[in-house]
């Protein structure tokens, strides 16, 4: 952007060097096109500078999240726990072990034959 700032004041210095008569058609028209261009380049400069500072914020709020959703893994590790668990050991103790067609407890175990 600075470049073509940079060229439209060349084209300004060369307007005033050439001393370009304003009185006349052309005159007026090469003075007039350098005063728009110098005024959207202006334009183009302002609005560039604003969406860089609504980048800015938009990158902000993106590392804030970033670090709401991804910092808080050692929130986590409390749930790794097991003994929060409260499961009735006398269930899994009654359980069967079955294995192919045989069917164990503690105290018996029973196969069936083919």
């Amino acid at each position: 952007m600075e470049n073509i700032i940079n060229r439209i004041s060349y084209l300004q210095g060369l307007a005033e060097g050439y001393e370009i008569d304003s009185e006349t058609k052309e005159g007026r028209l090469l003075l007039e096109l350098i005063d728009v261009i110098s005024e959207m380049a202006e334009e183009v400069k302002a609005q560039e500078e604003e969406l860089q500072d609504y980048l800015d914020l938009l990158d902000e709020d993106l590392s804030d999240l970033e670090d709401y959703v991804y910092d808080d893994e050692d929130d986590y590790d409390d749930y790794d726990d097991y003994e929060d668990f409260d499961y009735d050991d006398d269930f899994y103790d009654d359980e069967l072990d079955v294995q192919g067609d045989c069917a164990c407890t503690d105290e018996s175990c029973s196969c069936q034959e083919d």
